[in-house]
């Protein structure tokens, strides 16, 4: 058995206090569930000894006579804590669960949050602009009258805050005009301001149909008679407001051969205006000036499928005028 300390009699009971007597190493037995490494040698009393003496620490290791495990390491002393060791990796089926927290409750989780679901909703008051562009163009609201937001909003069972900003964008248009505590006013166009739109848009629009008369196969303007047919068929109800999006509709394929977005979308903003106020008269002759205006697309697409140059930029020219 080895030697664990000084024996009864030996040196260490004389009360030398020098360098070399040191008492010896407690053998006490530890408490329940205290961890004990494997009983130390003569060797390992020595450098307990110096340890002491030098008041440093001896490293254990290999070599030293301290116990190793399987995979070469050191047991650490007897009863010292062993803050470093690796912690013990938790099961699989473990994992993600919540655990304890310092108030007994459960830990906050580390998973991210799900993600929110996204909130689809309908924007009224571009339903009410959209409406209001209809009443426009059928001529529901008349040029010239006022028209206040919570009348209008009676009419289409909502607020007047809707109404309200949809006028305001109708106003950026030129549609309408602010009358300061009334409402809205429907501008009265005039032959000179028709006119004067019918230019800007013969100016954007004549070389960029000139170019697509020239570089745009006949099979991809083929692709759009299906539209020019549509004009025709909702020039034939006589309803302009149908009319006016089927023809708007036509017009956008058209500049869009282009590949210019920009070009389209300021085409179509001139375009919108250029039909504001509706056509007045008996429904036979809006019906009559619907069919004309619709037949010209028909004349327009079939000089662009034969490359016919002039003849496009004469129509084109024509048809903004009586647009």
């Amino acid at each position: 058995m080895n030697q664990v300390g000084p024996r009864n009699g030996s040196a260490g009971d004389t009360g030398d206090t020098s360098a070399e007597a040191r008492p010896a190493p407690d053998v006490r037995p530890r408490a329940a569930g205290a961890r004990v490494s494997p009983q130390q040698g003569a060797a390992d009393a020595d450098r307990e000894r110096t340890r002491g003496a030098a008041g440093s620490r001896v490293e254990a290791g290999p070599g030293n006579g301290t116990p190793q495990d399987a995979a070469g390491r050191s047991d650490p002393a007897r009863g010292e804590h062993t803050h470093s060791e690796t912690p013990i990796p938790q099961p699989r089926a473990a994992r993600g669960r919540p655990q304890a927290g310092a108030a007994g409750g459960p830990a906050p989780s580390t998973q991210p949050p799900a993600p929110r679901p996204v909130v689809q909703r309908s924007s009224v008051r571009g339903q009410i602009l959209d409406a209001l562009r209809v009443a426009l163009v059928g001529g529901e609201l008349a040029p010239g009258e006022v028209y206040s937001a919570p009348v209008l909003g009676e009419r289409f069972g909502v607020s007047a805050t809707p109404v309200r900003e949809a006028m305001q964008q109708l106003a950026v248009e030129g549609a309408v005009e602010v009358v300061p505590n009334r409402g809205f006013r429907v501008v009265e166009r005039g032959a000179r301001e028709l006119a004067e739109l019918a230019e800007i848009r013969a100016l954007l629009e004549v070389p960029v149909m000139q170019r697509l008369a020239r570089s745009v196969p006949a099979e991809r303007w083929a692709e759009l008679r299906p539209l020019a047919e549509a004009t025709a068929r909702a020039a034939a109800t006589g309803c302009r407001a149908t009319y006016v999006e089927s023809d708007r509709a036509f017009h956008r394929a058209v500049l869009a051969l282009s590949g210019n977005e920009q070009l389209v979308r300021i085409a179509d903003d001139l375009h919108r205006r250029a039909q504001w106020p509706s056509v007045t008269g008996p429904a036979s002759r809006r019906r009559a000036a619907l069919a004309a205006n619709a037949a010209e697309h028909t004349a327009l697409l079939d000089a662009l499928i034969n490359k016919e140059v002039a003849t496009t930029q004469s129509l084109v020219r024509d048809h903004f005028t009586g647009a």
